[in-house]
């Protein structure tokens, strides 16, 4: 399990990064004034063109391949609430990165989830004392991964 835990961080990091990455490049390359085809193909062009836009979809697909593994190993129940980690890492990397201000009332958004990650990996942790406790008959019924 903790080995999960752990592919889990390295890859929401990577995901907060990203984020990062990505929102500082699409201040870099402009807003659309108007939806043209025209307008739409040079956005597209100058994003092509950002090394912050093209770093932040390197690491978000870095972080997706990651989930994939993860998701193929592990239950979808576990795996995906424990993505919601990512708001810790994203908030600390838009306080310190982007200079965004993050209000209390985000911080206590961010204990929240938190805490709901640590009830989800708490039941993971108890389903698994109570498939040891119930012997081999049980055992080939829960996932041996």
């Amino acid at each position: 399990m903790s080995k999960y835990i752990c592919i889990l961080l390295i890859a929401l990091v990577f995901e907060a990064v990203g984020v990062v990455f990505l929102s500082k490049g699409l201040k870099e390359i402009g807003e659309v004034t108007r939806i043209s085809a025209s307008e739409i193909s040079s956005l597209i062009a100058r994003g092509a063109k950002c090394p912050s836009l093209l770093l932040g979809i390197l690491f978000e697909a870095i972080f997706f391949g990651a989930l994939l593994y993860l998701l193929s190993q592990r239950d979808v129940s576990l795996i995906w609430p424990l993505t919601s980690l990512g708001f810790v890492i994203t908030a600390l990397a838009a306080r310190f990165f982007l200079n965004e201000q993050v209000s209390w009332v985000r911080w206590c958004g961010v204990v929240l989830i938190v805490a709901g990650a640590g009830l989800v990996t708490w039941s993971e942790k108890m389903k698994e004392g109570k498939s040891r406790e119930a012997g081999p008959a049980v055992s080939g019924q829960v996932r041996g991964r």
